[in-house]
C-alpha cells in the first residue's frame, strides 16, 4: 500500500498548497478543508505532560476541519514503528525523535513525500531553513531524494549553564566568542577556582554527554559541509578534523579545568554534574548541557536568577556564523491520505505552534510565533538562540549507525576522559564503524 501510495499527492493537499502559498498557513486554510468523517492515526514517543501539550494542538485541528485524530505514545517507539510499517500496520503519521530512523524508513519505502511546497515554507518560515530541509530529505528506493520530514519541537544543545552571583560575585563577563570562554577559564583557574562541571555518566548510555561537547565543537572549527561529512563517514571518524575536536574537549576537561578532576567527570553522573554550580562556594561556573538540564538543578531554582544561560560561542577568528547543535522531533507520512497532508499543514499555522509554546518544553525554529507566546523567559531566550543561527545541525550521535553514535562513541570518549590520546580513540571508533560494512 505504502509504495502505490508514494508518488502521490492528495487532491485536498494540493488544493490547500494552491490556496495557501508557500509563505502562510492560516488556521482559515486549515479549516477549509472538510475532513469529517476521517480519522488520522499519529503514533510517537510523548507521553504523560508531553502528551498532554500534543493533545491540546491536536484539538484546534480537530475542531476546524471535523477530523477524528488518535494519538499513542510509546516509549518503546523505535521498535514498533518499524514493526508496524513492515506489518503494514502504519499509523498514518509517525513522530520520529531522530532522523536516521525516518530516513531508513524512506529509502525502504514506508514513508510518502511531504507536499510539493512544504520545502519551500520551511526555507521562508524556519531560521536556517536549508539547514530544515536538509535534515528531512532522504532517498527513496531508487535513490532519488523527497522532503519526507517536517521538524516540530526541538531542542538547543548549545548551551553554558552559569549562576549569575557567582559570576558578579568574582567580576566575570559572560564570554561573547570561543576565545574569550577559553579566556575565562583561564582565568577562573588563576583565581584558584575551577572552571567546569562536567559528568559523563549515564549507566548504559556512560560517555553521551562527551559527544555533545565534541559535536558543538566540531561545528565550530570546521565548516558545515565537514560536520556532514563526518556523520555520513565520507570523512572518517579519525580525520585530523575530528581528532582536532576531541582535542579541544581535552582543553576544556584537563585536570584543574573539571571539578574533582578529569577522572571524576568520566564516572559522575550527567545529572548530579550541575551540583557544583550550586554549592557554597561554588565547586564549578560553567556546566556545558541541552536545555533540559535545569530538570536536574536543586528544588525551588529560580531561573534568571538563581541560574541562567549563555550561548556555547563561535571563534571570532574563523568567520564561521553562529552555529546551533539540537536535536528534535519530525513527522513523517507513514501511511498516506487527506488528513495526514492536512495535519502537516496545521504545524505550520502559527496557532499550533504557540498552543505549545504556551505550556512547557516547546522550542520552534517558526519565525512568524510570538516569543510572548512562550511560557518562561528562559525558552524565550534559547529560541533567540536558535532564530539567531545562521546553521542547525542536529546531534550526530544520533545520525550515525547505533553502534557507533551510541556505541564506540561513547565509549571511546569515556576512555578519552581515562587518559588514551585523541588519535588513538578515533581509530578505534572508526573501526567500530568499518566493522559494520
Amino acid at each position: 500500500m505504502h509504495k502505490t501510495l508514494l508518488a502521490g499527492i492528495s487532491a485536498s493537499a494540493l488544493l490547500l498548497a494552491s490556496a495557501s502559498g508557500a509563505s502562510a498557513v492560516t488556521m482559515e486554510d486549515i479549516a477549509a478543508m472538510d475532513l469529517s468523517g476521517q480519522t488520522l492515526t499519529v503514533f510517537g514517543p510523548w507521553l504523560t505532560e508531553d502528551q498532554e501539550h500534543f493533545e491540546a494542538v491536536i484539538a484546534p485541528f480537530e475542531e476546524a476541519t471535523g477530523a477524528n485524530v488518535q494519538y499513542s505514545g510509546s516509549d518503546s517507539f523505535e521498535q514498533q514503528i518499524v514493526i508496524d510499517t513492515q506489518a503494514g500496520s502504519a499509523p498514518n503519521i509517525a513522530v520520529f525523535p531522530q532522523p536516521g530512523l525516518a530516513a531508513d524508513l524512506a529509502s525502504r519505502g514506508y514513508l510518502a513525500p511531504l507536499s510539493d511546497d512544504t520545502g519551500q515554507w520551511v526555507l521562508d518560515n524556519y531560521a536556517a531553513g536549508q539547514s530544515w530541509v536538509d535534515l528531512g530529505t532522504y532517498a527513496d528506493q531508487g535513490g532519488e531524494d523527497h522532503l519526507y520530514g517536517f521538524f516540530y519541537k526541538v531542542d538547543v544543545k548549545s548551551l553554558v549553564w552559569y549562576v549569575p552571583d557567582n559570576f558578579a560575585d568574582m567580576g566575570y563577563d559572560v564570554p561573547e566568542s570561543m576565545e574569550d570562554l577559553l579566556a575565562l577559564s583561564e582565568q577562573i583557574v588563576a583565581d584558584g577556582g575551577t572552571p567546569w562541571c562536567v559528568g559523563l555518566g549515564s549507566g548504559a548510555a556512560t560517555g553521551w554527554p562527551a559527544t555533545d561537547w565534541v559535536e558543538d565543537l566540531m561545528l565550530r572549527l570546521h565548516e558545515p559541509s565537514v560536520y556532514d561529512q563526518w556523520v555520513s563517514n565520507e570523512m572518517p571518524f579519525n580525520a585530523p578534523e575530528v581528532v582536532e575536536a576531541i582535542e579541544a574537549f581535552g582543553t576544556f576537561t584537563q585536570d584543574d579545568w573539571v571539578d574533582g578532576g578529569r577522572a571524576a567527570a568520566a564516572s559522575t553522573d550527567f545529572r548530579d554534574s550541575p551540583a557544583g554550580l550550586f554549592s557554597v562556594p561554588p565547586r564549578c561556573y560553567m556546566h556545558h548541557q541541552a536545555s533540559f538540564i535545569p530538570s536536574f538543578f536543586p528544588e525551588g531554582t529560580e531561573m534568571g536568577v538563581d541560574a541562567d544561560f549563555f550561548y556555547f560561542p563561535s571563534y571570532a577568528e574563523k568567520d564561521l556564523g553562529n552555529p546551533v547543535l539540537g536535536a528534535g522531533t519530525l513527522f513523517a507520512i507513514t501511511n498516506e491520505n487527506d488528513a495526514a497532508h492536512a495535519f502537516i499543514d496545521y504545524l505550520k499555522t502559527v496557532e499550533a505552534n504557540e498552543i505549545w509554546m504556551g505550556r512547557a518544553g516547546m522550542l520552534t525554529p517558526h519565525t512568524g510565533v510570538s516569543l510572548d507566546a512562550y511560557a518562561s523567559d528562559a525558552a524565550r531566550a534559547q529560541t533567540e538562540i536558535l532564530l539567531a543561527a545562521d546553521t542547525f545541525r542536529f546531534d550526530a550521535s544520533d545520525l550515525m549507525p547505533g553502534a557507533v553514535g551510541a556505541g564506540s562513541f561513547w565509549t571511546g570518549m569515556v576512555n578519552f576522559l581515562g587518559g588514551e590520546d585523541a588519535q588513538s580513540v578515533a581509530d578505534e571508533i572508526q573501526a567500530s564503524w568499518d566493522a559494520l560494512d
